[in-house]
């Protein structure tokens, strides 16, 4: 089995630094173009179905790159981004700062000690629900010898991923929060989920951001 992962493309939200989470906020001109190049860069791998969070941002990348494929599109709740509760739509820019809590980036750079807002979900969640899936994916015989797409976010991608890379909560974004339209690669045998690559982007890197 191989398991392709790609986070959405750009939205409106993600230049402004605006917390998401469960928002359901849609790709932006960018992120359109950027899922449309990152389509061309796939286009030769036989995709034989793909899961994607319900989310419209994570739904429009995988229609994008699945093209003209005629393949299932299955949505998937846990895959969705973790909740920032009544912290979403709120920037964490450093020139616009609008969250109350000064502690909040703590999020990205001190997972082990984020204490998430009212309503909001933890690290903790988020990683025993996106790796659940994940482990269940890959113990399904049905899709033993299959190519899989997943198309999710940027924390969930982290948390999906974790069990494969990280060994404490605080390593939580080793690495960095992924690349619009950053791909990884799971090989599966045996049982065995082996990451091959992580965070590979298709278009010229002077598009890409970096968020954090």
């Amino acid at each position: 089995m191989k398991i392709y992962i790609i986070r959405h493309g750009e939205t409106d939200w993600n230049v402004t630094r605006q917390l998401q989470g469960a928002t359901d906020i849609p790709l932006n001109e960018k992120g359109v173009a950027l899922a449309k190049v990152t389509a061309e860069g796939m286009a030769d791998i036989p995709f034989d179905c793909v899961f994607t969070s319900p989310l419209m941002r994570a739904k429009e990348t995988a229609r994008i790159i699945i093209g003209e494929r005629q393949i299932p599109l299955i949505e998937e709740e846990r895959i969705k981004e973790i909740s920032f509760g009544i912290y979403e739509g709120l920037s964490c820019s450093k020139e616009h700062y609008t969250v109350p809590d000064p502690d909040f980036m703590n999020f990205f750079r001190h997972p082990d000690i984020y204490i998430p807002p009212e309503g909001a979900e933890t690290i903790d969640s988020l990683c025993e629900r996106t790796t659940a899936f994940l482990r269940e994916l890959a113990e399904n015989k049905d899709y033993e010898d299959k190519t899989i797409l997943i198309s999710t976010h940027g924390a969930a991608t982290k948390g999906l991923l974790s069990s494969l890379t990280i060994t404490d909560k605080k390593d939580f974004w080793n690495g960095g929060v992924h690349k619009n339209c950053g791909v990884s690669l799971i090989s599966v045998k045996d049982g065995v989920l082996t990451l091959e690559w992580e965070n590979r982007i298709f278009y010229e890197e002077q598009e890409s951001k970096s968020y954090f």
